[in-house]
């Protein structure tokens, strides 16, 4: 993306930052649904209740960091948002080792969460490289 006039990264960035917001969105109501599936099936309810919190967190993260005040508010956000998938990644593969969930349940989600990592993961370090030393 360095690569591109400074018009083109803006807009990439745009880009990015609307398909982050979908995708963290879509994944929150996987989240939802995958909790209210389990809940009925009686699955352990603290896993359940912990991948529900980080799954919704990330797309409420994404929300307020394209509305952030400032370029590091932004970042900062973006980062908390990255912490969450990580965390939603973490429950999502505890349920799979675990047997609440089995491979076929699991895997689809968790190709959702891991592609969140790589656009999120992608962002921070955009957003944190380009940051001026002084901000």
């Amino acid at each position: 993306m360095h690569n591109y006039p400074l018009e083109i990264r803006i807009r990439m960035k745009t880009v990015d930052e609307n398909l982050v917001a979908a995708k963290s969105k879509a994944f929150a109501i996987r989240c939802i649904r995958l909790y209210d599936y389990l809940r009925e099936r009686r699955a352990n309810y603290v896993l359940n209740l912990q991948l529900l919190k980080s799954g919704t967190s990330v797309g409420a993260n994404v929300k307020e960091a394209i509305r952030g005040q400032s370029r590091p508010d932004f970042g900062s956000k973006m980062n908390l948002a990255l912490k969450e998938a990580s965390e939603s990644e973490y429950w999502l593969e505890l349920m799979l080792e675990t047997g609440i969930l089995t491979e076929e349940q699991a895997i689809s989600i968790l190709n959702d969460c891991r592609e969140l990592l790589r656009l999120l993961t992608s962002i921070v370090k955009t957003t944190f490289q380009n940051q001026p030393s002084n901000a």
